[in-house]
């Protein structure tokens, strides 16, 4: 059980902050029923969830697993897109969203990367679909990056660089 003060991933809705465990205003019947409150750290609104709900959730993970899953950048590698159709390309894209795996998204980042700079070096133009799959999933990942190392979610991205380059 989570508690208040804690940051957790929440479905593929990223990260959010745990205000506290109560009944809902909306709830005022179900005697019994525990809720969490939640807040979306990047987004605004407040979110209500059953405390036994069937719903992914999650704690971020620790600044040292973050660290750990940035060093390990340079092993994870693109998915192969030669060859396969967009509808294949964006189920590979949705399983990897929906897996809510750190390591599962940087694929995902590095397979559309890889992706833009072939289409781009063939004089085209990257696809719409690759980009906001891309986005989706560098938001997510960043998002809890940020969270665990401590830094706003606009440095994340030079974090990675610059310590990738120093390994």
């Amino acid at each position: 059980m989570f508690q208040a003060g804690d940051y957790v991933v929440y479905g593929s809705g990223g990260v959010c902050r745990v205000e506290e465990i109560c009944l809902p205003p909306f709830a005022k019947a179900m005697k019994g029923t525990d809720y969490y409150r939640l807040t979306p750290v990047y987004d605004n609104g407040t979110i209500y969830v059953p405390v036994n709900a069937d719903v992914y959730m999650r704690p971020v993970m620790s600044r040292e697993q973050a660290l750990a899953l940035i060093d390990g950048i340079p092993d994870v590698h693109a998915r192969e897109t030669e060859g396969c159709d967009a509808r294949q390309n964006v189920n590979e894209y949705r399983a990897a969203i929906g897996s809510h795996d750190c390591e599962e998204l940087l694929r995902l980042i590095k397979t559309v990367y890889q992706k833009n700079e072939s289409t781009v070096a063939r004089g085209k133009k990257p696809g719409e679909t690759d980009q906001m799959y891309m986005d989706k999933a560098k938001e997510l990942l960043h998002g809890e990056l940020a969270i665990s190392l401590g830094i706003p979610i606009e440095e994340v991205e030079d974090f990675i660089n610059v310590r990738v380059a120093a390994k």
